[in-house]
């Protein structure tokens, strides 16, 4: 039954609409596959002699630091590890049981990249401890508890974009060691450094967290196969129903329909609750950048970095996927007489609204120190007069249906960020820093701050034109899109 759900896999690959931009996809994700191989392959061999240098034990250095691996290895997946999706329906009326389909399903995670990847890493240097002297079978033992628990983290990313409740609880647990460990008040791995050590130090210790990776295994095999049936997601709360019209939209014609709808949308559904969310939390990430907490960071081009995404948090999260979040109903839409250029301008001012919004909230930064708010003010209007039509013009060709009902389905795709949209946004990201850079270098941060805002002016004033441009990629693209829309990924 497994190699007929990998041939069925196989086909939808194949013959999806998206499949030459698929294994174009591929080609790039191939590409840094093969440098992340390269990476972790030279640590796994050379990192025991750059901390024996240090004078140090390389296996306790490791041990002592592995939990902040781990913890960056879980919110990698979290952002950017896709969930397997099937198409169950189809299965569920044909006489498969229930446990194989979820197994299946399951199972195609362990075989993902995101663990394939740390062999690369923990083999070789499991190795260079046997040759070095160490115990060969409390290496393994100390291996295959490492192992375990990178495979309970493949698990605990499947439940946290299922429940709510397991991300919630993934974050305060980082939050929690972070802050302890950035204002000193406890150093967590004098605590872990023994359990992470206790793989090779004992011959019991790995036994716990290959006890923990088969009841993760339990937990998500049950929470699925109690959520697989065909009337899964059909049935809502029956809450009182309430109507906001929005009347004073009504002032901007066919925009302010759109506008309505957007608003709607994200007041109604979680997905769409969550994005914004997730928007609000963009603000605090400048201060990584801003505070000068980490030296590393602390230069001016890195400082236009955060400022990008700390006013542009709802374009970054919202708009990439414009017009994804209308999937449901966009066919419904392309077969009335609606003007693109009416449906993209009211994407745009949603955009635009959020991110003046956003630059308000965070004129905290002014606690800082002027100039750091400067480089939020020039990054907010940079988002608006530039990123905020590459955004929109990214979503002509990420052709991703949403369904906002998916987390009341099993095996829904929950997932924020993908491959796609990680290339896509790099332009947006590095382009800014280059001009900010190319400014500094002539005469100094002012003029940087002004190049990169004038960028943003001269952007939102030619913003018809700009319209014009991406109203023809998405007449050129529409109906590829209403034929991805039909399918599901």
């Amino acid at each position: 039954m497994f190699t007929r759900f990998i041939s069925l896999e196989w086909k939808a690959f194949t013959r999806a609409s998206s499949f030459a931009s698929n294994v174009v996809m591929k080609v790039f994700m191939i590409i840094g596959a093969i440098y992340f191989i390269g990476i972790f392959l030279s640590l796994g061999f050379f990192g025991f002699d750059i901390i024996e240098k240090t004078g140090q034990d390389p296996l306790v250095i490791l041990s002592k630091f592995m939990i902040y691996y781990m913890l960056m290895d879980l919110l990698v997946r979290i952002f950017l590890q896709k969930i397997p999706v099937m198409n169950i329906r189809p299965l569920l009326t044909l006489p498969i049981k229930r446990g194989t389909i979820v197994h299946f399903a399951i199972g195609k995670t362990v075989l993902s990249f995101f663990n394939f990847l740390h062999y690369f890493l923990f083999v070789p240097f499991a190795i260079r401890l046997i040759a070095e002297g160490y115990g060969a079978v409390n290496v393994v033992l100390w291996w295959l508890g490492i192992t375990a628990l990178i495979y309970c983290n493949n698990f605990l990313n499947i439940l946290a974009n299922n429940k709510d409740w397991v991300f919630m609880a993934i974050l305060a647990v980082f939050a929690g060691i972070a802050g302890l460990q950035y204002y000193q008040v406890f150093d967590v791995t004098i605590v872990t450094s023994i359990f992470y050590h206790g793989f090779y130090a004992t011959y019991y210790m790995f036994l716990i967290p290959v006890a923990v990776l088969a009841l993760l295994w339990v937990a998500t095999f049950r929470y699925f196969r109690d959520a697989l049936y065909l009337d899964t997601g059909l049935k809502g709360k029956h809450d009182v129903a309430e109507t906001q019209d929005y009347t004073w939209l009504n002032r901007f014609g066919t925009m302010g329909t759109f506008l309505k709808n957007d608003i709607k949308l994200i007041r109604r559904n979680k997905r769409s609750k969550t994005t914004v969310m997730m928007s609000v939390l963009f603000l605090f990430y400048g201060l990584l950048f801003m505070t000068g907490a980490l030296e590393m960071y602390d230069k001016p081009f890195w400082k236009v970095f955060a400022a990008i995404f700390v006013s542009g948090g709802f374009l970054f999260t919202f708009g990439q996927f414009v017009p994804s979040w209308d999937s449901a109903y966009y066919p419904l839409m392309m077969s009335q007489n609606i003007k693109y250029k009416d449906y993209i301008a009211s994407k745009w001012w949603l955009i635009v609204i959020a991110t003046l919004v956003s630059t308000v909230l965070a004129s905290f930064y002014l606690h800082f120190g002027i100039d750091t708010y400067l480089f939020i003010i020039a990054g907010a209007i940079y988002n608006i007069g530039v990123n905020s039509y590459l955004v929109l013009l990214g979503g002509a060709f990420i052709k991703t249906p949403i369904d906002l009902a998916s987390s009341k389905q099993a095996f829904g795709d929950k997932k924020a960020f993908n491959m796609k949209t990680l290339l896509l946004t790099i332009p947006k990201l590095l382009l800014p820093m280059a001009l900010y850079i190319i400014g500094d270098h002539l005469s100094g941060p002012t003029l940087g701050y002004m190049v990169l805002a004038g960028a943003g002016i001269i952007g939102f004033a030619f913003r018809n034109v700009v319209f014009r441009q991406i109203e023809k990629v998405y007449k050129i693209e529409k109906y590829k899109t209403l034929d991805a829309y039909k399918q599901r990924s």
